[in-house]
């Protein structure tokens, strides 16, 4: 076999993993009610199933990048895979909503180094000139997963049954690791330092002490003492790894990164922002199926518009961007995030379905806009030596405030469901209002954006992160 037809595959194997892996990130969302059945719980109550998944992946991604530089690429991808698909047969086998998360858990822990260890792959397989066109490849697949997990998600639940959106992972994994085997390159670093575990076991807890504590408000039954003694330690941690990072030449994400002003606005800002992103994915599907009486299948068939005026705001957002600036587009597209959010406080139990498609459109424009904004503003300034790093915090962030985003959203489900009189739709009417809010809120940290910022119109690019 030519290399060129070896380095083909490659790109498949990797593009392949990355569909697997944002795929599962929402392809749960819209089998939550018919899994709270079989459970026997409130589906209410099932946000910590898509919180655990999301959250084993932040934790782990900070690591990737050391293990596959000591232990090989193939090596790593393959066990990434075989993790992944056991997570995925424990997940289709828990008769439990402790077992189902704890299969999530692993799930994500597979997950986590799935792109990270096949972009590293491909970056040492393929010359530089070559590199960006490979992963505009490779990314194109995980752009569709999110797309396409709801409605397919929706569909197996209603015409098989839940576990089937776990078990269809099983061939592919299979397939995967024999392809990996096989075809991927087996890179690894000589001279690979010592790896920082102190500084990662710090900010391993504190991701998941504060995310455990927000979602232990309501899921996990916590009094407030634990709640309060989880929050504080899970700051302290935080803390104590800012301050060993300042102090380290080998630290996991220098705090050097944060002396660039679009770095460090665009990091803060990500992590706020996409709490209310984060959390409709979850919210949406939950509102249709509980409140207004879809089955399974039509609430996926209803994120639908969600991604087609997703897509069609790829064309229009970096032409803003160059117009009016990174400041002027995030302020004003924040508060339309929020807004967007917050109108669906006034969707009723029985809505016209063209209303219901023009808030969905609407909340898709403006989101998908401002995961381009927010991401690229991220990377904009960053140097040779800063943007391997500031890629991998970037990632984590986006996967912890996933995490953050349904834990909120399910806390205040159930809060507003225990204390507010009526039915389930004012819970969640409340809970759209309060999410809103918080999004918009999030504005006066892009304010602080430099007023030039990405007045460059050449060095804007979409950068395959959204």
């Amino acid at each position: 076999m030519d290399e060129e037809h070896r380095l083909r595959i490659l790109l498949w194997i990797v593009a392949i993993a990355f569909f697997m892996q944002t795929l599962d990130a929402t392809i749960v969302n819209t089998a939550l009610p018919s899994i709270a059945v079989d459970l026997k719980t409130s589906p209410l109550r099932m946000h910590s199933v898509v919180i655990a998944y999301s959250l084993a992946m932040a934790t782990l991604i900070p690591a990737s990048g050391w293990l596959a530089d000591r232990f090989g690429t193939r090596r790593v991808f393959m066990g990434a895979i075989f993790l992944f698909s056991v997570g995925s047969l424990l997940c289709a086998l828990a008769s439990s909503l402790p077992g189902l998360v704890g299969a999530r858990v692993l799930q994500g822990m597979g997950a986590s180094m799935l792109l990270p260890v096949g972009r590293l792959a491909v970056l040492r397989a393929f010359p530089r000139e070559r590199f960006l066109a490979a992963m505009a490849f490779v990314t194109v697949p995980g752009l569709i997963g999110p797309l396409i997990g709801p409605t397919l998600g929706g569909w197996l639940v209603e015409f098989a049954s839940w576990h089937w959106i776990f078990l269809i992972n099983l061939p592919v994994g299979l397939i995967g690791c024999l392809m990996a085997w096989r075809y991927m390159i087996d890179a690894r670093r000589e001279d690979v330092g010592s790896f920082d575990l102190i500084g990662y076991l710090l900010l391993a807890f504190s991701m998941v002490a504060v995310s455990i504590a927000v979602d232990g408000m309501s899921d996990l039954g916590f009094g407030h003492i634990t709640v309060i003694l989880l929050l504080m330690f899970g700051f302290a941690a935080l803390a104590a790894y800012w301050l060993r990072a300042a102090r380290r030449e080998d630290a996991l994400f220098p705090l050097r990164l944060f002396s660039i002003n679009t770095f460090s606005v665009g990091i803060l800002g990500n992590l706020f922002a996409r709490i209310g992103s984060g959390a409709m994915p979850f919210l949406i599907p939950l509102l249709l199926q509980v409140c207004i009486g879809y089955t399974p299948a039509q609430a996926g068939l209803m994120m639908i518009p969600v991604a087609i005026s997703a897509m069609l705001s790829k064309r229009v957002g970096p032409a803003l961007i160059r117009r009016f600036g990174y400041r002027s587009v995030l302020l004003v597209n924040t508060l339309l995030v929020g807004s967007a959010i917050v109108s669906f406080a006034t969707i009723s139990a029985h809505p016209a379905i063209w209303l219901l498609m023009l808030h969905l459109c609407c909340f898709g424009l403006v989101n998908s806009l401002q995961f381009t904004a927010m991401n690229t503003v991220t990377l904009f300034d960053l140097d040779g030596a800063n943007a391997s790093s500031g890629n991998g915090l970037l990632s984590m962030v986006m996967m912890l405030s996933m995490s953050l985003g349904v834990a909120v959203a399910g806390s205040l489900l159930a809060a507003f469901d225990n204390t507010l009189p009526g039915t389930a739709l004012s819970a969640f009417h409340a809970t759209f209002i309060t999410v809103g809010l918080i999004t918009c809120a999030s504005a006066c940290i892009f304010w602080q954006l430099a007023p030039h910022a990405g007045r460059a119109a050449g060095k804007i690019e979409n950068h395959g992160l959204d």
